[in-house]
């Protein structure tokens, strides 16, 4: 294991455990309050964000790591689109070691470029996609072809203005020690979900949340594109996983009956063929997110899991209502 994966580890360990370390609860007062006091400012006028002729949906969360933004994002994207809307997606690209910005994304897109979110979205959704680390100048990029922007992974970057807000929560591991960085896993406090539109639970959910679940029982051979259900794999088999919560990943896998050999990785890791060996014939596993990067070095023993977002009924209809009335206000104002 790398000093990535160490450090991912022991921080897993410490921010999902009873009580933050009191050592560095200095530091994530710090951290906190830099972060309510840059929301207020901008919630005063102090700093202004970018206001864009579209309405803006973001959607983001108050804690680090994996908590299910991806799968929700294509299923509002795909949502909308049903609904009559245009919607393009815009993403900060993180990973991506493109030269300039902004940069249009599509399926064929080099996610070391672009990063691997954004063309795994690309991939499922066929929607106008660009990405920047200002996604104000991303958005830019696809007024022409949109009528509704998708801001994935944007709730603290506040530069861009937005019309509504959705926070996706972890059903399981919830808030953690309930601290801020660097003590806890909290990037703003937990108090900041009550000023969101929506709030999401990746699985069971507290009142005043809409669950979703991730459903995916089938796996795709990145060698010849075949699918097989997860139930027909036998035996032990090998599982990597390099996203912001592994753990989910394979509990995914073991709830489908498999038995595995477990490979946790740094979120957004740059893969090498190494990674994908393990010195027998056995089928590899992997995420769908893992997968846009790992094609190039794959064979016929690696396969990935793509998952889709189920949601609760009840969720769609109060985001188209809160698009309308916010489209109605824009109107108006």
């Amino acid at each position: 294991m790398g000093l990535r994966a160490k450090l991912a580890a022991y921080a897993e360990r410490r921010w999902y455990g009873d009580k933050p370390p009191v050592w560095l609860l200095p530091l994530a007062g710090v951290y906190r309050g830099v972060a309510e006091t840059k929301r207020r400012l901008y919630g005063a006028g102090l700093l202004r964000g970018e206001r864009l002729p579209v309405p803006v949906v973001v959607v983001g969360n108050i804690s680090v790591g994996g908590v299910g933004k991806t799968p929700l994002t294509a299923w509002i994207v795909e949502f909308l689109r049903n609904a009559g809307y245009r919607p393009g997606v815009v993403s900060r690209g993180y990973g991506g070691k493109a030269q300039s910005w902004p940069q249009r994304v599509t399926a064929d897109s080099d996610p070391a470029l672009v990063g691997d979110e954004p063309v795994l979205i690309a991939r499922r959704c066929g929607c106008p996609l660009a990405v920047a680390p200002r996604r104000a100048e991303a958005a830019k990029l696809l007024l022409a072809d949109c009528d509704v922007i998708v801001a994935d992974d944007g709730l603290q970057h506040y530069k861009l203005a937005r019309d509504v807000e959705i926070a996706v929560v972890d059903g399981a591991r919830r808030h953690g020690n309930g601290a801020c960085l660097p003590a806890g896993p909290l990037r703003e406090p937990v108090a900041r979900l009550d000023s969101v539109d929506l709030v999401v639970c990746n699985g069971a959910a507290a009142p005043g949340e809409f669950a979703m679940t991730l459903q995916g029982d089938t796996a795709l051979n990145l060698a010849d594109g075949s699918r097989r259900p997860l139930a027909e794999f036998d035996g032990p088999l090998h599982a990597l996983a390099g996203i912001g919560n592994p753990r989910r990943f394979f509990d995914h896998l073991r709830r489908a009956g498999l038995i595995l050999d477990e490979r946790p990785l740094p979120d957004h890791h740059a893969f090498s063929a190494a990674d994908l060996e393990f010195g027998d014939e056995r089928p590899v596993l992997m995420t769908e997110k893992d997968a846009v990067k790992c094609a190039a070095l794959a064979d016929a023993r690696h396969w990935c899991v793509p998952v889709q977002a189920e949601l609760d009924p009840a969720f769609g209809p109060q985001l188209l209502q809160l698009l309308q009335e916010k489209t109605r206000g824009r109107e108006t104002a």
